[in-house]
């Protein structure tokens, strides 16, 4: 059943490690390995998933809440690009993007490193938009949550809307695509809890809780 947990049923450890991220969340990000890369907050339309059902920044929307983290954290996600270990994760959700927030990670590696899929489901748009570049919207296979994968250097082979997908599965090449800096490829990774009847829109969910190791 997916309600929404208390404290006691998740456990200590994904307790601490939400209750960490809440109060980080309001300044300055947690210190980490790698430092962020800056983008251009450039014209045109916004991808998909910036914006609610009102039109209204993400930032303004409710967060999606720790029992999501929880469900997804159930499902033992994939880390998308290869080669990247969980424990070099940054936490980037909270940050200022020009006018808007984050709300995603951006997992840094060298331009061409594979993109998998964190889990099973559907390739619902392939998109090539002036923030998000080539990116790729997937639907988990019960239609309640997306993944976006932004940046993409490239997509893979035979990649097309409606594909089936199983987690690992390739979706494309890490690159700088978009608004990304030229010389930061990454891939700029966002869940979503999606509202009823519509799959670009939703709750945001923190990729980093859902993908950091557990603290101990």
């Amino acid at each position: 059943m997916r309600a929404f947990l208390t404290g006691a049923a998740l456990g200590p450890p994904l307790l601490a490690l939400f209750l960490v991220w809440s109060s980080a969340s309001g300044g300055a990000a947690p210190a980490t390995l790698a430092a962020a890369p800056t983008h251009r907050d450039v014209g045109g339309a916004p991808a998909p998933a910036v914006t609610g059902s009102t039109g209204a920044p993400l930032a303004s929307l409710p967060r999606a809440g720790i029992g999501d983290v929880a469900w997804l954290r159930e499902r033992d996600l994939l880390l998308p690009v290869e080669g990247v270990r969980a424990e070099d994760l940054r936490d980037s959700f909270a940050e200022a993007r020009g006018s808007r927030l984050h709300q995603a990670i951006d997992i840094l590696a060298g331009r061409g490193t594979p993109v998998r899929a964190v889990d099973d489901g559907v390739v619902e748009r392939l998109v090539r938009g002036a923030r998000g570049g080539l990116s790729v919207y997937q639907l988990d296979a019960s239609r309640a949550y997306g993944y976006y994968y932004a940046h993409l250097d490239g997509y893979a082979p035979r990649l097309r809307e409606g594909a089936s997908l199983r987690k690992g599965d390739l979706l494309g090449y890490v690159g700088t695509t978009g608004n990304a800096p030229r010389n930061t490829p990454h891939l700029h990774f966002a869940i979503f809890r999606l509202e009823p009847e519509a799959w670009w829109r939703g709750a945001p969910v923190n990729p980093f809780l859902v993908l950091a190791p557990l603290p101990t």
